[in-house]
C-alpha cells in the first residue's frame, strides 16, 4: 500500500515505503476497492516501530488512500483545532477481538477462484500481512447465507440423533477454509452459533418463522449441539464460544431467515437445565457460552430477566447481540447492561450493510461511506464496553450472495468469479484499522472525546499505545493529542478519512 510525504508546519514526516500498493479500480460508488487476483494483492506488513519520540501512522480516506503509512515525531508543543487528551490510568474492557463468519456462502465464493487467489485471500484476512482476524465466527449446519435450509438430522423424529452428520458444506467449504485460517494465524478464537434446531424438534416442524424448541427436546437439542463440537474437534478445530442461537426474536416476526425462538423464561430454563449443566460436564467445559445474540433492543431487559436465575448467571460467560438496530437504540444500554452484570463480557457477534431497505442497493462496490459506517460503529460499541466486533460474511459476489432467501447484503471482500479476482471494499480497510493494530487483551484506555473526530485509544499486550481516529467532515481537521508521558501528537486529518496511531 502506497505511502505518501505530509508536511505540515507542525510535524515532522519520514517517508515508509511499502511493497505492495493497492491496484484502485472506481465502480462509481464513491469510492474505490483494491483488486486483487491469483499472484497479486496489496500487503500491509506489521509495524517495525520506531524509537520513542517517534510513531507511526496509517491513514486511509475517501480519495484513495489504503493504511497508507507516514512516521511523525512527538511535538512538545500543542498545534490543532481539536485537541484530545490520553489517560492511561483510566482503564476500561479488555478488547477480545475482531472477526467474520464463515458462512456457506463465503466458502463457496471462496473456492469459485483458483488456488492463488484463495491464498491472497485468506492472507488478507488471517495473515501477518493482512488484517489478521482474530475470530471466527462458524455456523453450526445453515443460514440464510446457503443455497439451500438444513441442520445436521434432518431425519423426523431421530431422539438418539443416529442421524446426525456434518454436511457437504462443512467439508467443501467450512472446514478446509477455517484449517486455512489457523495455518495463517494458530491463536484464532472460533466460536459457534446455531440458527435452528432440526425442524422435527420445534413447534411448528419448519426451519424458520413462528417456531420454538419443544420442551421435549430440550436435552436432545443440547446433544445435538455437543456433537457438533465433536465433529469439529475431529478435524482440529475446536470452539473457544458458543452462543444460545443466532436472533431469536426472529420468531416473533415470522422470520424467512432459519431460526429457534427463545422467551426470557425458555431460555432460562434450558440453560440452567440443559446447555449448562451438559456442557460443563462435557470435554468442552471451557467453552464460553454467550447468551441472548439479538439486537440492542434486547439490552438490558433480557440478560437482566435470565440472570435472575443465578445458576443461569454462573453458567453464562457473555451478553452478544448484533448490530442492526444500533441507528435506533442508543449505546447507552451497553452502559446499563455493563453495570448491571460486569462480570460478563459484551461483544458484537454480527453485522453487515444492505439488509435493510434503508440501504439503498444491495451491494454498493467501492462505497467509502459503507466503509465509515463500520468504523464509527467499532468506535460507538468499543467506547461502550463492547469487548469485539464481528462481520458477517467473509466474502460474497457481486450479487450479495448466494443466499436461499435472497438476502442479499454487501461484504468487506467481493468475488469476481469469472475474472478469477476479488475486490477489497472500504469496508475491508475500515476493520482492519482495528484489527491488525489491536491485538487480543488489549486495554481501552481514556481518551476525552470530540464531537469533530472520533477516537478510540487502547493500550497493547506489549505496552503499545494505538489511537483510532475518523474524520468524518468533507474538511480537513487538524488534531492534537497530548500524551503526558511522550509529548504532544499533531496530526492534519484529511476530510473523510480514518487514521491509527501506534507508538512504543
Amino acid at each position: 500500500m502506497g505511502s505518501f510525504v505530509l508536511f505540515g508546519i507542525f510535524m515532522s514526516v519520514l517517508l515508509i515505503v511499502n511493497t505492495q500498493d493497492c491496484v484502485p479500480r472506481d465502480f462509481g460508488n464513491g469510492g474505490t476497492v483494491c483488486v486483487c487476483n491469483s499472484t497479486y494483492c496489496d500487503v500491509t506488513p506489521d509495524p517495525i516501530l520506531p524509537e520513542t519520540g517517534n510513531l507511526l501512522r496509517y491513514v486511509s480516506s475517501k480519495n484513495g488512500l489504503r493504511l497508507n503509512l507516514i512516521e511523525e515525531k512527538f511535538s512538545n508543543q500543542s498545534i490543532g483545532d481539536v485537541k484530545l487528551i490520553l489517560n492511561r490510568s483510566i482503564m476500561y474492557q479488555t478488547i477480545h477481538g475482531f472477526g467474520g463468519a464463515f458462512t456457506d456462502s463465503a466458502g463457496i465464493n471462496i473456492k469459485n477462484l483458483s488456488a492463488g487467489a484463495q491464498d491472497k485471500l485468506m492472507e488478507s484476512y488471517f495473515s501477518t500481512n493482512g488484517s489478521k482476524y482474530s475470530f471466527g465466527r462458524v455456523p453450526i449446519a445453515g443460514t440464510d447465507f446457503s443455497t439451500r435450509s438444513y441442520t445436521y438430522d434432518d431425519v423426523p423424529g431421530d431422539t438418539t440423533l443416529s442421524k446426525f452428520s456434518l454436511a457437504q458444506e462443512d467439508f467443501l467449504y467450512k472446514i478446509p477454509l477455517i484449517q486455512k485460517a489457523l495455518e495463517l494465524n494458530s491463536n484464532l478464537r472460533l466460536f459457534a452459533s446455531s440458527w435452528t434446531a432440526p425442524p422435527w424438534m420445534k413447534t411448528n416442524n419448519q426451519y424458520n418463522k413462528f417456531g420454538f424448541l419443544k420442551t421435549d427436546y430440550y436435552q436432545t437439542y443440547v446433544d445435538y449441539l455437543i456433537k457438533f463440537l465433536k465433529e469439529y474437534k475431529k478435524h482440529g478445530l475446536e470452539m473457544w464460544g458458543i452462543t444460545t442461537g443466532n436472533e431469536p426474536f426472529n420468531a416473533f416476526i415470522f422470520s424467512s431467515i432459519s431460526n429457534t425462538g427463545w422467551t426470557a423464561n425458555t431460555l432460562k430454563k434450558w440453560i440452567a437445565k440443559n446447555l449448562g449443566p451438559t456442557l460443563r460436564a462435557s470435554e468442552f467445559k471451557g467453552t464460553k457460552i454467550m447468551a441472548v445474540e439479538d439486537q440492542r433492543w434486547a439490552l438490558p431487559w433480557f440478560p437482566q430477566k435470565i440472570f435472575r436465575n443465578e445458576i443461569v448467571k454462573n453458567y453464562t460467560d457473555a451478553i452478544a447481540f448484533h448490530w442492526y438496530v444500533d441507528k435506533y437504540i442508543p449505546a447507552s444500554v451497553l452502559d446499563m447492561t455493563h453495570d448491571k452484570f460486569p462480570d460478563k463480557f459484551i461483544i458484537m457477534t454480527e453485522a453487515c450493510i444492505g439488509s435493510s431497505p434503508f440501504d439503498g442497493a444491495k451491494v454498493l462496490i467501492g462505497s467509502w461511506s459503507r466503509g465509515e459506517e463500520y468504523v464509527s460503529n467499532i468506535i460507538e460499541n468499543l467506547s461502550h464496553w463492547v469487548t469485539g466486533w464481528v462481520d458477517w460474511n467473509l466474502a460474497l459476489n457481486e450479487q450479495g450472495g448466494p443466499n436461499w432467501i435472497e438476502n442479499y447484503v454487501d461484504s468487506p471482500i467481493i468475488v469476481n468469479a469469472e475474472n478469477d479476482e476479488f475486490y477489497k471494499q472500504p469496508m475491508y480497510y475500515a476493520l482492519a484499522h482495528f484489527s491488525k493494530f489491536i491485538p487480543p487483551n488489549s486495554r481501552r484506555i481514556e481518551l476525552t472525546a470530540s464531537t469533530d473526530v472520533k477516537s478510540l485509544s487502547v493500550t497493547t499486550p506489549n505496552d503499545e499505545t494505538v489511537i483510532v481516529l475518523y474524520n468524518k467532515s468533507r474538511r480537513a481537521k487538524t488534531v492534537s493529542i497530548s500524551d503526558p508521558d511522550r509529548g504532544y501528537i499533531n496530526a492534519e486529518l484529511p476530510g473523510n478519512s480514518i487514521h491509527t496511531i501506534i507508538y512504543k
